[in-house]
């Protein structure tokens, strides 16, 4: 160590002794080994790097065009449960249970796939409402789905 290093006497007098039940033991508690793990734990040094890989990964597929037997039973569906949901209070009353299996196009303009292809999602809830005259899409749970994207439609109440 250099003669002129402006901390030689703070780093000659080593580590601090303090009594165990000290003010300064008070103030500063020992962290324990659970928590100090946290302070060496990785840092991500290309922020979004893994979400942009793991965007890369999914499999989008074509859409699947419903047959004329399918889309007529679809539309059976869709109008029981209008009937249910017509209003607010009538869909607080029955709380039709549906699964929706629906089609989301891609939306990564850097995939091949962007406005070719997309993915099926399912979604579990109640539905609370479907408007197939202004807007065509029914609502299950907090998410509005477009009526010509959907796959299938499934009653938990055996409904249809």
């Amino acid at each position: 160590m250099p003669k002129d290093f402006p901390y030689r006497e703070v780093f000659l007098r080593g580590k601090p002794q303090h009594e165990r039940f000290d003010d300064f033991d008070a103030k500063h508690p020992k962290m324990p080994c659970g928590k100090r793990a946290k302070i060496f734990a990785p840092f991500d040094a290309l922020k979004g790097f893994n979400e942009a890989v793991a965007a890369k990964e999914v499999v989008y597929v074509e859409p699947i065009e419903l047959g004329q037997q399918d889309k007529e039973e679809l539309n059976r569906r869709l109008n029981i449960l209008h009937e249910l949901t017509i209003n607010g209070r009538a869909a607080k009353a029955n709380r039709v249970v549906v699964t929706v299996t629906y089609y989301v196009p891609c939306e990564d303009p850097e995939s091949f796939s962007f406005g070719t292809k997309g993915q099926y999602k399912t979604v579990t809830g109640i539905c609370w409402g479907v408007d197939s005259i202004l807007f065509h899409r029914i609502r299950v749970g907090a998410i509005y789905i477009p009526i010509e994207s959907i796959l299938f439609l499934k009653s938990h109440s055996d409904l249809f």
